[in-house]
Protein backbone atom coordinates (compact mmCIF):
# COMPACT_ATOMS: atom_id res chain seq x y z
CA UNK A 1 0.00 0.00 0.00
CA UNK A 2 1.55 3.36 -1.01
CA UNK A 3 2.03 6.12 1.53
CA UNK A 4 -1.01 8.26 0.73
CA UNK A 5 -1.00 11.99 1.57
CA UNK A 6 -3.55 13.83 3.68
CA UNK A 7 -5.27 15.57 0.79
CA UNK A 8 -7.10 18.16 2.92
CA UNK A 9 -4.02 19.28 4.84
CA UNK A 10 -1.96 19.62 1.66
CA UNK A 11 -4.74 21.70 0.10
CA UNK A 12 -4.92 24.37 2.83
CA UNK A 13 -2.70 26.85 0.90
CA UNK A 14 -5.00 26.49 -2.13
CA UNK A 15 -8.04 27.05 0.10
CA UNK A 16 -6.53 30.28 1.41
CA UNK A 17 -5.54 31.54 -2.04
CA UNK A 18 -8.93 30.83 -3.63
CA UNK A 19 -10.76 32.43 -0.70
CA UNK A 20 -8.68 35.59 -1.03
CA UNK A 21 -9.44 35.68 -4.77
CA UNK A 22 -13.17 35.34 -4.06
CA UNK A 23 -13.09 38.13 -1.45
CA UNK A 24 -11.27 40.42 -3.90
CA UNK A 25 -13.80 39.56 -6.61
CA UNK A 26 -16.62 40.81 -4.38
CA UNK A 27 -14.71 44.04 -3.79
CA UNK A 28 -14.07 44.60 -7.50
CA UNK A 29 -17.45 43.35 -8.76
CA UNK A 30 -20.07 43.59 -6.00
CA UNK A 31 -23.29 41.65 -6.31
CA UNK A 32 -26.09 43.10 -4.21
CA UNK A 33 -28.16 39.93 -4.58
CA UNK A 34 -25.41 37.57 -3.41
CA UNK A 35 -25.00 36.64 0.25
CA UNK A 36 -21.31 37.53 0.04
CA UNK A 37 -19.03 37.71 3.07
CA UNK A 38 -19.45 38.68 6.69
CA UNK A 39 -16.31 38.90 8.80
CA UNK A 40 -17.71 37.18 11.91
CA UNK A 41 -19.41 34.51 9.86
CA UNK A 42 -16.26 33.76 7.88
CA UNK A 43 -14.18 33.65 11.06
CA UNK A 44 -16.62 31.15 12.57
CA UNK A 45 -16.45 28.95 9.47
CA UNK A 46 -12.65 28.97 9.48
CA UNK A 47 -12.57 28.19 13.22
CA UNK A 48 -14.95 25.27 12.70
CA UNK A 49 -12.71 23.97 9.91
CA UNK A 50 -9.53 24.16 11.98
CA UNK A 51 -11.28 22.55 14.94
CA UNK A 52 -12.57 19.71 12.80
CA UNK A 53 -9.02 18.77 11.81
CA UNK A 54 -8.10 18.26 15.46
CA UNK A 55 -11.30 16.48 16.46
CA UNK A 56 -11.08 14.20 13.42
CA UNK A 57 -7.77 12.87 14.72
CA UNK A 58 -9.54 11.95 17.96
CA UNK A 59 -12.57 10.30 16.34
CA UNK A 60 -10.46 8.32 13.90
CA UNK A 61 -8.72 6.35 16.66
CA UNK A 62 -11.64 3.91 17.22
CA UNK A 63 -12.54 4.02 13.52
CA UNK A 64 -9.05 2.97 12.45
CA UNK A 65 -9.10 0.16 15.02
CA UNK A 66 -12.39 -1.23 13.66
CA UNK A 67 -11.38 -0.76 10.01
CA UNK A 68 -8.09 -2.55 10.64
CA UNK A 69 -9.84 -5.45 12.35
CA UNK A 70 -12.31 -5.84 9.47
CA UNK A 71 -9.49 -5.63 6.92
CA UNK A 72 -7.58 -8.40 8.69
CA UNK A 73 -10.68 -10.60 8.81
CA UNK A 74 -11.67 -10.31 5.15
CA UNK A 75 -9.86 -12.58 2.67
CA UNK A 76 -10.31 -10.01 -0.11
CA UNK A 77 -7.59 -7.62 -1.22
CA UNK A 78 -7.84 -4.76 -3.71
CA UNK A 79 -4.46 -3.51 -4.96
CA UNK A 80 -3.99 0.25 -5.09
CA UNK A 81 -3.42 0.91 -8.80
CA UNK A 82 -4.48 3.87 -10.92
CA UNK A 83 -7.61 2.16 -12.22
CA UNK A 84 -8.57 0.58 -8.89
CA UNK A 85 -8.11 4.00 -7.28
CA UNK A 86 -10.71 5.39 -9.71
CA UNK A 87 -13.09 2.58 -8.80
CA UNK A 88 -12.50 3.30 -5.10
CA UNK A 89 -13.36 6.95 -5.67
CA UNK A 90 -16.54 5.94 -7.49
CA UNK A 91 -17.64 3.59 -4.70
CA UNK A 92 -16.71 6.11 -2.02
CA UNK A 93 -18.73 8.81 -3.78
CA UNK A 94 -21.75 6.47 -3.93
CA UNK A 95 -21.45 5.73 -0.20
CA UNK A 96 -20.91 9.43 0.48
CA UNK A 97 -24.25 10.17 -1.19
CA UNK A 98 -26.06 7.88 1.27
CA UNK A 99 -24.01 9.07 4.22
CA UNK A 100 -24.90 12.66 3.33
CA UNK A 101 -28.56 11.90 2.68
CA UNK A 102 -29.07 10.01 5.92
CA UNK A 103 -27.36 12.80 7.84
CA UNK A 104 -30.25 15.00 6.67
CA UNK A 105 -33.10 12.66 7.57
CA UNK A 106 -32.05 11.12 10.91
CA UNK A 107 -31.93 13.73 13.63
CA UNK A 108 -28.99 12.39 15.65
CA UNK A 109 -26.96 12.34 12.44
CA UNK A 110 -28.27 15.76 11.46
CA UNK A 111 -26.93 17.08 14.78
CA UNK A 112 -23.48 16.48 13.33
CA UNK A 113 -24.13 17.78 9.82
CA UNK A 114 -26.25 20.81 10.74
CA UNK A 115 -22.99 22.65 11.46
CA UNK A 116 -22.22 22.80 7.76
CA UNK A 117 -25.61 24.38 7.01
CA UNK A 118 -25.64 26.88 9.87
CA UNK A 119 -24.30 29.86 7.91
CA UNK A 120 -26.62 32.29 6.16
CA UNK A 121 -23.75 33.02 3.75
CA UNK A 122 -22.55 30.90 0.87
CA UNK A 123 -18.92 31.36 -0.04
CA UNK A 124 -15.69 29.39 0.00
CA UNK A 125 -15.33 29.73 3.78
CA UNK A 126 -18.69 27.93 4.12
CA UNK A 127 -16.96 24.83 2.75
CA UNK A 128 -14.64 24.96 5.78
CA UNK A 129 -17.55 25.01 8.28
CA UNK A 130 -17.16 21.36 9.25
CA UNK A 131 -18.50 19.49 12.31
CA UNK A 132 -16.47 18.51 15.34
CA UNK A 133 -18.45 15.29 15.86
CA UNK A 134 -17.76 13.46 12.59
CA UNK A 135 -17.56 10.05 14.30
CA UNK A 136 -20.96 9.31 12.71
CA UNK A 137 -19.65 9.55 9.13
CA UNK A 138 -16.89 6.98 8.85
CA UNK A 139 -18.97 3.85 9.46
CA UNK A 140 -20.65 4.25 6.07
CA UNK A 141 -17.38 3.19 4.42
CA UNK A 142 -16.99 -0.14 6.20
CA UNK A 143 -18.30 -2.01 3.11
CA UNK A 144 -15.24 -0.82 1.18
CA UNK A 145 -12.93 -2.28 3.82
CA UNK A 146 -14.93 -5.52 3.88
CA UNK A 147 -14.40 -5.77 0.12
CA UNK A 148 -10.64 -5.58 0.57
CA UNK A 149 -9.88 -1.87 0.26
CA UNK A 150 -7.02 -0.90 2.57
CA UNK A 151 -8.20 1.34 5.45
CA UNK A 152 -5.66 4.02 4.46
CA UNK A 153 -7.44 4.42 1.12
CA UNK A 154 -10.70 5.50 2.78
CA UNK A 155 -9.52 8.87 4.17
CA UNK A 156 -7.58 9.43 0.93
CA UNK A 157 -10.76 9.03 -1.17
CA UNK A 158 -12.79 11.02 1.37
CA UNK A 159 -10.23 13.82 1.23
CA UNK A 160 -10.42 14.00 -2.56
CA UNK A 161 -14.22 14.16 -2.27
CA UNK A 162 -14.02 17.06 0.19
CA UNK A 163 -11.37 18.77 -1.92
CA UNK A 164 -13.65 18.64 -4.96
CA UNK A 165 -16.54 20.08 -2.97
CA UNK A 166 -14.58 23.13 -1.85
CA UNK A 167 -15.03 25.04 -5.11
CA UNK A 168 -18.79 24.37 -5.37
CA UNK A 169 -19.42 26.62 -2.34
CA UNK A 170 -19.60 29.86 -4.29
CA UNK A 171 -22.07 32.27 -5.86
CA UNK A 172 -19.45 33.64 -8.24
CA UNK A 173 -19.83 30.79 -10.72
CA UNK A 174 -23.10 30.40 -12.60
CA UNK A 175 -24.32 27.31 -14.38
CA UNK A 176 -21.72 25.33 -16.30
CA UNK A 177 -22.18 23.56 -19.67
CA UNK A 178 -25.11 21.14 -19.60
CA UNK A 179 -23.11 17.89 -19.98
CA UNK A 180 -20.98 18.81 -16.94
CA UNK A 181 -24.04 19.88 -14.94
CA UNK A 182 -25.72 16.58 -15.75
CA UNK A 183 -22.92 14.38 -14.39
CA UNK A 184 -21.02 16.37 -11.76
CA UNK A 185 -21.83 18.36 -8.65
CA UNK A 186 -21.51 22.07 -9.42
CA UNK A 187 -21.96 25.39 -7.61
CA UNK A 188 -25.51 25.60 -9.01
CA UNK A 189 -26.42 22.16 -7.62
CA UNK A 190 -24.81 22.87 -4.27
CA UNK A 191 -26.45 26.27 -3.87
CA UNK A 192 -29.75 24.39 -3.99
CA UNK A 193 -28.47 21.98 -1.34
CA UNK A 194 -27.66 24.83 1.05
CA UNK A 195 -30.92 26.70 0.47
CA UNK A 196 -33.70 26.85 3.05
CA UNK A 197 -36.69 27.19 0.71
CA UNK A 198 -39.20 24.36 0.93
CA UNK A 199 -38.72 23.11 -2.63
CA UNK A 200 -34.95 23.03 -2.21
CA UNK A 201 -34.78 21.31 1.18
CA UNK A 202 -33.04 17.92 1.31
CA UNK A 203 -31.92 17.87 -2.31
CA UNK A 204 -28.68 17.42 -4.25
CA UNK A 205 -26.64 15.31 -1.83
CA UNK A 206 -23.93 14.27 -4.30
CA UNK A 207 -20.27 14.87 -3.50
CA UNK A 208 -18.38 14.67 -6.79
CA UNK A 209 -21.14 13.18 -8.96
CA UNK A 210 -24.72 14.45 -9.15
CA UNK A 211 -25.88 11.35 -11.01
CA UNK A 212 -26.72 9.64 -7.70
CA UNK A 213 -29.33 12.33 -7.04
CA UNK A 214 -30.75 11.87 -10.51
CA UNK A 215 -30.91 8.10 -10.04
CA UNK A 216 -32.48 8.18 -6.57
CA UNK A 217 -34.92 11.05 -7.02
CA UNK A 218 -33.29 13.73 -4.86
CA UNK A 219 -32.14 16.12 -7.60
CA UNK A 220 -33.67 19.52 -8.27
CA UNK A 221 -32.34 22.28 -10.49
CA UNK A 222 -31.63 25.85 -9.45
CA UNK A 223 -34.44 28.22 -10.43
CA UNK A 224 -35.27 30.73 -7.66
CA UNK A 225 -32.35 32.43 -5.96
CA UNK A 226 -31.49 30.40 -2.85
CA UNK A 227 -31.91 31.71 0.69
CA UNK A 228 -29.15 30.10 2.71
CA UNK A 229 -29.03 28.77 6.24
CA UNK A 230 -31.59 26.95 8.35
CA UNK A 231 -35.34 27.43 8.40
CA UNK A 232 -34.80 28.55 11.99
CA UNK A 233 -31.36 30.08 12.13
CA UNK A 234 -29.09 30.19 15.17
CA UNK A 235 -28.10 33.65 16.36
CA UNK A 236 -24.54 32.90 17.41
CA UNK A 237 -20.97 32.93 16.14
CA UNK A 238 -19.72 30.97 19.15
CA UNK A 239 -17.97 27.90 17.66
CA UNK A 240 -18.84 25.68 20.63
CA UNK A 241 -22.53 26.50 20.33
CA UNK A 242 -22.41 26.08 16.55
CA UNK A 243 -20.90 22.61 17.05
CA UNK A 244 -23.32 21.42 19.74
CA UNK A 245 -26.62 23.35 19.48
CA UNK A 246 -28.60 20.52 17.89
CA UNK A 247 -27.35 17.96 20.43
CA UNK A 248 -28.53 20.32 23.16
CA UNK A 249 -31.90 20.64 21.44
CA UNK A 250 -32.24 16.86 21.22
CA UNK A 251 -31.45 16.55 24.92
CA UNK A 252 -34.13 19.11 25.80
CA UNK A 253 -36.70 17.34 23.63
CA UNK A 254 -35.85 13.93 25.09
CA UNK A 255 -36.20 15.26 28.66
CA UNK A 256 -39.59 16.76 27.82
CA UNK A 257 -40.87 13.65 26.01
CA UNK A 258 -43.81 11.83 27.56
CA UNK A 259 -43.00 8.29 26.42
CA UNK A 260 -40.13 6.09 25.27
CA UNK A 261 -41.52 6.01 21.73
CA UNK A 262 -41.46 9.80 21.64
CA UNK A 263 -37.92 9.82 23.02
CA UNK A 264 -36.84 7.44 20.25
CA UNK A 265 -38.58 9.61 17.67
CA UNK A 266 -36.82 12.74 18.92
CA UNK A 267 -33.48 11.02 18.32
CA UNK A 268 -33.95 8.76 15.30
CA UNK A 269 -36.77 10.31 13.25
CA UNK A 270 -36.42 13.32 10.98
CA UNK A 271 -35.27 16.72 12.29
CA UNK A 272 -38.80 18.13 12.03
CA UNK A 273 -40.60 15.11 13.48
CA UNK A 274 -43.42 15.71 15.96
CA UNK A 275 -45.44 13.04 17.82
CA UNK A 276 -49.05 12.66 16.78
CA UNK A 277 -51.45 14.56 19.04
CA UNK A 278 -53.19 12.38 21.59
CA UNK A 279 -56.61 11.18 20.46
CA UNK A 280 -59.61 12.29 22.54
CA UNK A 281 -61.38 9.62 24.61
CA UNK A 282 -64.53 8.14 22.99
CA UNK A 283 -67.60 10.23 23.73
CA UNK A 284 -65.62 13.33 24.65
CA UNK A 285 -67.26 16.35 22.98
CA UNK A 286 -65.01 18.50 20.83
CA UNK A 287 -64.10 21.83 22.34
CA UNK A 288 -66.02 24.72 20.82
CA UNK A 289 -63.83 27.26 19.04
CA UNK A 290 -63.33 30.50 20.92
CA UNK A 291 -64.74 33.43 18.94
CA UNK A 292 -62.13 35.80 17.60
CA UNK A 293 -62.57 39.56 18.28
CA UNK A 294 -64.25 40.02 14.90
CA UNK A 295 -66.83 37.33 15.60
CA UNK A 296 -65.18 34.64 13.43
CA UNK A 297 -64.03 31.36 15.02
CA UNK A 298 -60.40 31.49 16.09
CA UNK A 299 -58.05 29.28 14.04
CA UNK A 300 -57.05 25.97 15.65
CA UNK A 301 -53.84 26.10 17.71
CA UNK A 302 -50.69 25.14 15.86
CA UNK A 303 -48.46 22.29 16.95
CA UNK A 304 -45.32 23.55 18.72
CA UNK A 305 -42.22 23.85 16.58
CA UNK A 306 -39.23 21.73 17.60
CA UNK A 307 -36.73 23.55 19.75
CA UNK A 308 -33.84 22.68 17.48
CA UNK A 309 -32.56 24.92 14.74
CA UNK A 310 -32.86 22.26 12.10
CA UNK A 311 -33.63 22.88 8.41
CA UNK A 312 -36.59 20.55 8.56
CA UNK A 313 -38.22 22.26 11.53
CA UNK A 314 -40.71 24.15 9.38
CA UNK A 315 -41.55 21.45 6.87
CA UNK A 316 -42.70 17.91 6.61
CA UNK A 317 -40.11 15.41 7.87
CA UNK A 318 -37.23 15.12 5.47
CA UNK A 319 -37.55 11.36 5.52
CA UNK A 320 -40.49 11.71 3.15
CA UNK A 321 -37.96 12.32 0.39
CA UNK A 322 -36.04 9.09 0.89
CA UNK A 323 -36.35 6.64 -1.96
Amino acid sequence: MPNLPDVVLWSIPAFVLLTVIEVVSYRLHPDEDAAGYDTKDAATSITMGLGSIGFDLLWKIPVVAVFTAVYELTPLRVPFLWWTALLMLLVQDFLYYWQHRLHHVIRILWACHVVHHSSKRFNLTTALRQPWTSATTWWFYLPMVALGVHPAAIPFCYGINLLYQFWVHTERIGKLPRPYEYVFNTPSHHRVHHASQGGYLDRNFGGILIIWDRLFGSWVGETDRPVYGLTKNIATHNPLRVATHEYAAIARDVRAAGSWSERAGRVFRGPGWQPAPAAAAPGTPAAAPVPAPGGEPAPPPQLPRPSSASPASAKAPASEHVA
